[in-house]
């Protein structure tokens, strides 16, 4: 690990029995070794020189410490829950089932600790070729897959999708491709640029994929305590305010979802669409009406993705669903009162990989889809008047 940001400890052995000092020593050389590894192998090398320091002293403090930053750095932490979930696990497991067959060949993009090709081999795949381009948790996942009997059905291949090649990686094209490597708002991960890649290149012309389709979807939502978390007015008595242009789109966890209490003001509107089987990588861009039916607060434009992973099986992270996965709100800068029948017009784009929106006011006051809507700079908790539509859009 690199010298400079490694955290430097002395330990003192004086106390330690002769045996101990010396596997002490021998453990602090070690450590010495692994600060000065490069990182370029994706910590491989310095994860064994941890890993034997450990083997020699297991309470060495600097090894401990240099292994959980190096693991910290390289497996990034939603691995954890995302496995933990047990609605997501068990819908990947029932679509694979039904989409799997023996003497399929199924390319698993994306192993992480193995799961959907273990799910894949047990559904009678004829083999699995999964691929993972962090070393450490490619190497991980082999020892799941052996320790769980199928090392001789799952291949892990330590690369990149897009640096696969059939006849070199893959004996042939796959009949299947199974991906989990959405985000929030299902684009984040390279997910499209990924697809494409994988249906054209590595799988056959008629090849099942799983997930199938994606939707994303805007919903008008009304809660204060969200505001409160993201955008606070003023602490100790001083005003806050002029902080808040870097907070317009609240990346809300599954505990702070259960937290700020998010309201639905109207129905969910359909943005965009993406087909995984056949992927295409052109941007998009829609303008929509987001109907209020109920009255309240619109602090936020709530969006969210419905995914078919097969025929009757789905994953959401809705405002109803549960489970490992964030949720995404884009913060209006002034929250303003709404009405039953008030329709919220926003546009929508994105360039396959980010998404962006904007709000353009309320279509059913305006009269002018061009209109923009001019928000004051300071968040307020409570709805502003509002004796018309007009004096608020032109606020």
């Amino acid at each position: 690990m690199a010298k400079d940001h490694a955290p430097q400890f002395h330990q003192d052995h004086s106390d330690f029995p002769q045996i101990d000092r010396q596997a002490t020593l021998q453990a602090d050389r070690l450590v010495e070794l692994a600060r000065l590894q490069p990182l370029t192998d994706g910590g491989l090398r310095t994860s064994e020189l941890l890993s034997e320091a450990l083997a020699n002293a297991p309470h060495h403090h600097d090894a401990r410490i240099l292994l959980e930053r190096l693991h910290q750095m390289f497996v990034p932490r939603w691995h954890f829950p995302m496995l933990a979930d047990k609605v997501r696990n068990r819908a990947f497991a029932e679509a694979i089932a039904a989409k799997v067959g023996p003497g399929d060949i199924v390319l698993d993009i994306g192993c992480g600790a193995g799961l959907t090709a273990m799910l894949a081999a047990r559904a009678g795949a004829r083999h699995v070729y999964t691929c993972e381009q962090q070393p450490l948790i490619a190497r991980a996942a082999v020892r799941v897959i052996e320790e769980n009997g199928l090392g001789d059905r799952i291949t892990v291949i330590p690369k990149p999708s897009h640096e696969l090649v059939v006849g070199v990686d893959l004996p042939a094209p796959a009949d299947v491709v199974i991906s989990e490597i959405v985000d929030t708002v299902l684009l984040g991960e390279g997910a499209l640029a990924t697809l494409v890649h994988a249906m054209r290149r590595l799988a056959r012309p008629d090849a099942r994929a799983i997930p199938e389709q994606g939707r994303l979807m805007a919903q008008p939502v009304d809660s204060d305590k969200l505001l409160a978390l993201w955008r606070p007015g003023q602490a100790e008595g001083f005003d806050l305010g002029a902080f808040h242009h870097f907070a317009s789109v609240a990346q809300i966890t599954p505990n702070d979802l259960s937290a700020v209490g998010l309201r639905p003001l109207g129905p969910a509107t359909d943005l965009f669409h993406f087909d995984f089987i056949r992927p295409d990588m052109r941007p998009g861009r829609t303008t929509r009406d987001l109907a209020c039916s109920s009255a309240g607060t619109l602090h936020a434009v709530f969006v969210f993705f419905e995914m078919d992973l097969g025929p009757g099986i789905s994953l959401t992270n809705d405002l109803s669903s549960d489970g490992h996965w964030g949720r995404t709100a884009f913060l209006l800068d002034r929250p303003i009162c709404a009405a039953p029948g008030d329709l919220l017009r926003l546009t929508a784009q994105h360039d396959t990989s980010q998404l962006s929106l904007s709000v353009q006011g309320f279509a059913s006051c305006t009269g002018d889809p061009d209109l923009p809507f001019l928000w004051m700079s300071h968040a307020a908790s409570s709805c502003p008047p509002r004796p018309d539509c007009r004096a608020v859009l032109t606020a």
